[in-house]
């Protein structure tokens, strides 16, 4: 593999014209993809007409944002192929919202998560869950990635600061989120996960060939690095914590979150919702090879770096010949832009349709786009006030995860039980949501800032989620509440009546979601086997 041209600040001419000619193209595409009317569903929902590959696509992107590529390249070179447990996993929960909760999600018609929450529970339900996903959203997910996406940005611009690299990204994906919403986010997502996938194959193919080959790496580097079944003392992923922990945080992130489930609420039906859900997890199996094991083999490459999460860029930077490092770098970039945007519409989304509509329910179409387009603005300032502030904390991944585990217990709760049980109650969920987010916020204060407890985070979700069940079923057996007409749609059915089975039966075994489903847990089930 040649050797690129361009240092750590400073790219050749025809990289930068890559760059250029990328991102301007991008950002050209959301602009032309948005050139239609605009009603609440055409901005929102991207008029419920996207079809599988896009929304696959679409979600890997939304997914494999910068903060991803730091984090998890930055997570396998700190800690082992452990961090890949949370890719392989959300396979499964894939296919368990495929299978029990998206068809439900599908038939209610709602633009949000927390609107489906309130047809399950009540109004309080609803508003608690979308301030909680407002919170998230911007301090967690779109702050994470405007920082990593500057972290390569302040390598080419070492002269620049934080602040001002944060600004430049976030306001460049702004442009053509406020203008165009969801179909401007989601075609270009598709885009951008066609480069993302090409560029981190080639930095794979840059990083071996410069650490000696497949051989050398998996007998250069520490056994325990390459393990996915880590012991209980481990401080990456310990394996109680990947059987109890990750799979509550990754219910929440496939099967809850606004940024993703926006993008299956956008699906033309629910076949081609399911087709997108699995086709994304089809995709994560890559994962492994792309990113995770370039991290590994920055281990041979730079065994003394500062930070973890200065590896992919380094690996971007130092790998790949003039050109492709212009384009992977714009991928990069792009994918920072990418991920703002659609955290963005999924923000303005929440707090349009969850708060400001419920406040003036008389607001016309016109008016309600509008007020999406200013919460848009309003939202990309305090993540681009709040970005530069996680330099303090020591790993972003840390971050990231760690957040969630404390935060997110309660919709885990609510989500679970009452999909399953129909006597979980309103009162029930309003005391779940109150309760369990005090307690995690306590439990967040004893154990990450005052450390009077020591124990990890992904033992610290279980701890939460079966609390808030606790309190969930306690009240709700305390104080019933007679089932709203509502209930049968927001809760599993067993739906498989002669007519839908003829229907399966009709289809191509390819197209059956069954069979996908169980190739792809025999795919997962062979790559965790060969990396156990």
């Amino acid at each position: 593999m040649p050797t690129s041209s361009a240092s750590l600040g400073l790219l050749g001419l025809l990289d930068w014209g890559v760059v250029a000619a990328y991102a301007g193209g991008l950002i050209l595409l959301g602009l032309l993809v948005s050139r239609r009317r605009i009603a609440p569903v055409d901005y929102f929902l991207a008029s419920r007409a996207t079809t599988w590959p896009v929304i696959g696509l679409a979600l890997l992107a939304s997914n494999m944002s910068s903060t991803a590529l730091v984090g998890l390249a930055g997570g396998a070179y700190s800690m082992g192929i452990s961090v890949y447990d949370y890719e392989w996993s959300a396979i499964v929960i894939l296919v368990f919202f495929c299978l029990f909760l998206l068809p439900s999600i599908i038939r209610s018609q709602t633009y949000t998560m927390p609107e489906f929450l309130e047809r399950r529970y009540d109004r309080r339900a609803r508003l608690h869950f979308a301030m909680l996903t407002l919170f998230l959203n911007i301090f967690v997910d779109s702050a994470g990635v405007l920082y990593s996406g500057s972290l390569v940005c302040q390598l080419l611009f070492p002269g620049w600061p934080l602040w001002l690299i944060v600004a430049v990204l976030a306001g460049t994906a702004g442009i053509y989120t406020t203008l165009g919403g969801l179909r401007a986010v989601i075609y270009t997502e598709a885009v951008q996960a066609v480069v993302l996938m090409v560029g981190a194959l080639m930095i794979s193919i840059g990083a071996f060939s410069r650490a000696g080959g497949w051989h050398v790496v998996m007998h250069g580097v520490d056994p325990a690095a390459l393990s996915l079944i880590r012991p209980m003392g481990d401080r990456g992923v310990p394996w109680p914590g990947l059987l109890l922990g990750i799979p509550l945080l990754g219910f929440y992130y496939w099967c809850t979150n606004q940024s993703i489930v926006q993008r299956l609420l956008s699906a033309k039906n629910l076949d081609h919702a399911r087709w997108g859900a699995l086709f994304a997890g089809l995709l994560k199996l890559p994962v492994l090879f792309l990113i995770v094991l370039p991290g590994t083999c920055a281990l041979l490459l730079y065994p003394r770096l500062p930070r973890a999460d200065l590896v992919y860029p380094n690996l971007i930077l130092h790998l790949l010949p003039t050109g492709l490092v212009g384009l992977v770098v714009a991928g990069f970039v792009a994918a920072t832009m990418v991920s703002i945007a659609s955290m963005l519409n999924s923000a303005s989304t929440l707090i349009t349709m969850d708060v400001i509509k419920q406040i003036k329910p008389g607001l016309s179409d016109s008016q309600v786009v509008r007020v999406g387009r200013s919460c848009t603005v309003g939202l990309l300032l305090i993540a681009v006030a709040w970005a530069p502030q996680l330099q303090l904390f020591p790993s972003l991944w840390q971050y990231l995860q760690a957040v969630l585990a404390y935060a997110v217990p309660p919709v885990v709760a609510l989500f679970l039980v009452g999909m399953f049980w129909r006597g979980a109650s309103p009162d029930g969920a309003a005391a779940t949501m109150i309760l369990g987010s005090v307690c995690g916020f306590a439990l967040f204060v004893i154990n990450v800032v005052l450390r009077w407890t020591n124990f990890h985070f992904l033992y610290a979700a279980p701890l939460l989620t079966a609390l808030d069940v606790a309190i969930l079923i306690g009240v709700s057996m305390l104080r019933p509440a007679k089932l709203q007409p509502d209930h049968p749609v927001t809760m599993w059915q067993f739906d498989f009546s002669p007519a839908e089975r003829l229907r399966l039966k009709l289809l191509p075994v390819w197209q059956d979601y069954r069979v996908q489903a169980a190739a792809l847990l025999t795919l997962t089930a062979a790559v965790v086997i060969a990396f156990r």
